[in-house]
């Protein structure tokens, strides 16, 4: 497990950080869910709200994984692969969800924080765990930049999330 090792830093202060923001991502939600909610707009955090949640907890889960006391590098690679697949096809579901829901039309913007970017880091994730058979010191910076790629693009939608609402709201309001 020496790849690993030297990557614990790294690890800890990613996944604080996406403990950090999905319990700040809670609040503000519950502070916008005293609005009303018109119609269409579950659709709308279906394709943009929850996996802002899914993000963060995929980087979560990520800094677990690194730092659990596995003895063979061959489990941290296969339980990377499951989380890099099941990612892509949650996007696959995400990016279908923008497509149909009526609440908002998305814009380029959109489409690249909300479904390109997370696809590639969950594609970079998975093709990591299957290159760390043969390249597991290069592989573990693939998976590390796919946690930080999922813990920007979860912060950038976290962030366009609140001022929509704030904006919409206040729109609304006047």
């Amino acid at each position: 497990m020496s790849v690993v090792a030297g990557w614990e830093n790294f690890y800890v202060i990613v996944g604080s950080s996406a403990g950090a923001l999905i319990g700040l991502q809670f609040v503000v939600m519950t502070l916008i869910a005293t609005r009303p909610i018109g119609p269409g707009r579950s659709q709308g955090a279906d394709a943009f709200a929850t996996p802002t949640i899914v993000h963060f907890g995929t980087v979560l889960l990520l800094s677990a994984i690194a730092c659990a006391p596995w003895q063979k590098f061959l489990w941290l690679a296969i339980s990377y692969r499951v989380l890099g697949l099941l990612g892509m096809v949650y996007e696959l579901i995400v990016i279908r969800r923008m497509r149909t829901q009526k609440a908002y039309q998305p814009v380029f913007e959109d489409w690249v924080f909300q479904a390109l970017l997370p696809l590639a880091a969950y594609a970079t994730l998975a093709a990591s765990a299957w290159l760390s058979v043969l390249y597991s010191s290069a592989a573990m910076f693939g998976v590390a930049a796919a946690a930080l790629i999922l813990l920007f693009v979860g912060i950038h939608n976290a962030w366009d999330a609140v001022t929509y609402h704030i904006f919409i709201g206040k729109h609304e309001r006047e």
